[in-house]
């Protein structure tokens, strides 16, 4: 990982004896009332000391920001995290201890020894415990019924990984091979899973603890079986479900309250976790704000809208288009609010997913011609693209790390960028697409017209749209139609997910975290590779499900397994060296800009928020750079 240039706040494994903690006066009120343990009995007995990014602050105030739509529950995650075993750094540039206070690993990286702070406790005020992570392994992560197809995250060899209970605070976890990568992955928010799940709450939706478990399911509307249930009931780590029911216990440092994030929401409150288990370095125990209030829009527009008002305190998600710099910078000192410089760590501004297993054998064969794929991106005009939608702000460019990163590939990023009609259309002839219709257009093999029906997810991405109704015009230019219609995000994801698309667009990572994020150039991601989803599910079920994918990507995918498993980083580095070379060979996906900074807006008032953020899915902003420390001036 390149480190970023950021201020950050510190963590360090600090003593505490004899400190004289201090709390938010909403939880003092409630320690005299007899309602609350007093603040030492509900700590750790050591707790994560961190050290402010500024200065220590006072508690006390309400964190506003908005949601877009009913399925936007990353941004809940996003500030209420991360709270795994590691955690990064807040400059991206390695993983730390967290939810673990310390680990060892052994010399063949298939062992990891985790040891956990004694005394911790969850929202409830019940023990965070080794049980509790060998409640997520034994009981979920190996049960087939659960997990008919384990996370990849959490298999090594085709084997699940297993767990040995030590003592209370330190248990060893154990996988079938090396698995040198596997502190990293535990710092990116789908890996959360050992550690979301408390045993005492969540068992009662296990037939294993439970023998009544059937009648809870037959009682409860529009649930099939016990791991429906218990998803109902203790949600996932990307699902709106972790966000929807106030009584499961978490680690995190606020709590939901009310009905939770559900369908029809139009406001969402968290409060302070009375048991969260960090402090800052005068013994106060975090968060210093009291509650973070989100309101739902069903639009961005609505969301630029609140911030130019002032109405949002800190937020980069769904309005962070450089579209929106002018405007918040004309309106900031009106709305009380500063711009936030977001550090881009995408490769692209918006990925083309050409279908490689299109389900019309037709489309497929004509997708899976290289010359083309070739052509498609020549019959682009990204210089124009750049120009009226992004503001002048990138250059032409396809996938991959950033130009200043380690693993830069040059042929991966710059390839077939240029600008070349005349070139795109002997392609297209040569590739037995001549013929054409009365209006121009090319035909396919089988006669039909040479068409792409796309949708994108208009509400997030309105530039998308623009984008892809200025290409609808240069490809028309080569005989190729294509439509696009703004979709609902679910409805997105359940087209792709179904295989029933012509291509998808999306923003491709894998600007400064390629490794982490491999989407494009690895049918890893069953919610993202959308160049070829079967593939996807062939790799994560050992060949069972989905359909074999090409010679070129099952060498990356066996490249992959190996990186997994390398502990020196040097070869490590190596192996994705040859991943990138395969795929830049392979050219699968299409991309139009080299992603430029993004924006962002904060409250002029509140304190310890980095002058600069990395803006990354893998990072999550703004998690790492540990919100539970900001606070207001007075």
């Amino acid at each position: 990982m390149r480190p970023v240039s950021v201020l950050a706040v510190c963590a360090a494994l600090i003593p505490v004896t004899g400190w004289a903690f201090e709390e938010a006066p909403m939880l003092a009120e409630k320690v005299a009332a007899g309602s609350l343990p007093p603040v030492d009995e509900r700590l750790p007995e050591q707790p994560e000391v961190i050290t402010p990014l500024e200065s220590v602050g006072v508690y006390g105030g309400k964190l506003r920001r908005m949601l877009g739509g009913s399925n936007d529950h990353n941004s809940i995650l996003r500030i209420n995290s991360p709270q795994g075993l590691t955690r990064w750094k807040p400059d991206f540039s390695e993983v730390i201890p967290n939810v673990a206070e310390s680990w060892e690993v052994n010399d063949a990286s298939t062992e990891f020894t985790f040891h956990l702070r004694k005394g911790m406790k969850w929202s409830d005020g019940q023990p965070f415990t080794a049980d509790d992570i060998m409640f997520f392994v034994e009981d979920l992560l190996n049960n087939s019924e659960f997990y008919p197809t384990p996370p990849s995250r959490f298999v090594v060899n085709g084997e699940p990984m297993q767990a040995e209970k030590i003592d209370e605070t330190t248990v060893k976890l154990k996988f079938a091979g090396p698995y040198g990568t596997f502190l990293t992955e535990l710092a990116t928010p789908l890996a959360q899973e050992p550690v979301i799940w408390a045993k005492h709450y969540c068992q009662q939706f296990h037939p294993k603890y439970n023998a009544d478990v059937q009648a809870m399911v037959d009682a409860t509307e529009a649930v099939e079986d016990w791991p429906s249930l218990y998803r109902l009931r203790c949600g996932e780590v990307e699902a709106p479900n972790r966000w929807s029911n106030a009584e499961r216990p978490t680690l995190d440092p606020w709590i939901i309250t009310g009905d939770g994030y559900t369908a029809g929401s139009t406001r969402v409150v968290m409060e302070r976790n009375p048991y969260f288990w960090q402090v800052d370095t005068a013994g106060n125990q975090l968060p210093y704000i009291d509650t973070v209030e989100m309101g739902v829009a069903q639009d961005n527009q609505a969301i630029v809208l609140e911030a130019v008002a002032g109405n949002i305190d800190m937020q980069r998600r769904q309005i962070s288009n450089l579209s929106n710099k002018p405007i918040f910078a004309e309106n900031a000192e009106k709305g009380g609010y500063k711009l936030l410089n977001m550090i881009n760590s995408n490769s692209n501004v918006m990925a083309i997913h050409l279908n490689q297993t299109h389900k019309d054998p037709v489309m497929r064969e004509v997708i899976r011609n290289k010359d083309v794929r070739k052509a498609l991106s020549l019959g682009i005009d990204r210089d124009e693209i750049i120009d009226i939608v992004y503001q002048g702000q990138g250059e032409p460019w396809q996938i991959g790390p950033r130009p200043d990163h380690v693993l830069y590939n040059e042929q991966l990023g710059r390839q077939f960028t240029e600008y070349d009609p005349d070139m795109a259309n002997e392609l297209l002839d040569g590739a037995g697409l001549a013929e054409r219709d009365s209006e121009g257009y090319r035909l396919l093999p089988d006669g039909r017209r040479f068409t792409f029906n796309v949708n994108f997810t208009g509400i997030e991405q309105p530039d998308w749209g623009d984008t892809l109704e200025i290409m609808r015009e240069q490809w028309k230019e080569i005989g190729v139609e294509l439509t696009s219609s703004s979709v609902e995000r679910s409805i997105y994801y359940s087209r792709g997910e179904a295989n029933e698309h012509d291509f998808m667009v999306w923003g491709a990572p894998g600007g400064l975290d390629p490794t982490l994020d491999p989407r494009d150039v690895l049918a890893t991601h069953p919610q993202a590779s959308w160049y070829a989803i079967p593939w996807t599910r062939w790799y994560l079920t050992g060949g069972a499900e989905g359909e074999e994918p090409t010679e070129s990507m099952k060498q990356r995918l066996a490249l992959y397994d190996q990186y997994k498993a390398e502990a020196d980083q040097k070869k490590a580095l190596d192996i994705f060296r040859q991943i990138h070379q395969l795929a830049a060979d392979e050219f699968e996906v299409i991309g139009i800009s080299l992603a430029p900074n993004l924006v962002g807006v904060v409250n002029k008032n509140l304190r310890n928020v980095p002058e600069a953020i990395p803006s990354s899915w893998m990072y999550p902003d703004p998690g790492p750079t540990l919100p539970q420390t900001y606070y207001y001036a007075n």
